[in-house]
């Protein structure tokens, strides 16, 4: 079955925004300090991958209510690319200041959105249209 291309679209442009006010507008100082300590992250990291999993529940439940479940595997899957960020900038004594630390941000940023098109790929087979 086909989809629409401004359906998948709108799908992609929505899951993007999510991202973004998830990952920019609603994470706070110390959340996004937090997680990436080498210390006491996990509580950050939990409620910052928390605000991930739950604006995609959200999209889930408006689009295909069936795959909820794609929200809890948000969770770890972002979880697991922040931590990994933070481990892997840390060894590498990444700062604002060096190139790395850029490449590395931009691929943490490749990877979610790589996650988005597997979730919008599932919305749309879970609705009967890919």
């Amino acid at each position: 079955m086909l989809v629409p291309l401004g359906t998948a679209t709108a799908l992609m442009c929505v899951m993007a925004a999510k991202h973004f006010c998830a990952d920019f507008l609603f994470q706070t100082n110390a959340i996004a300090k937090g997680k990436a300590a080498e210390r006491d992250w996990a509580v950050p990291l939990f409620l910052h991958a928390l605000g991930h999993a739950g604006l995609t529940l959200l999209v889930a439940l408006l689009v295909c209510p069936t795959l909820w479940w794609v929200a809890p595997i948000e969770f770890a899957v972002h979880a697991a690319i922040d931590r990994g960020k933070a481990i892997v900038g840390r060894n590498a004594q990444l700062d604002i200041g060096k190139a790395e630390f850029w490449w590395l941000l931009g691929f943490d940023q490749f990877l979610h959105q790589l996650t988005n098109i597997l979730i919008v790929f599932g919305f749309l087979v879970g609705r009967g249209g890919a």
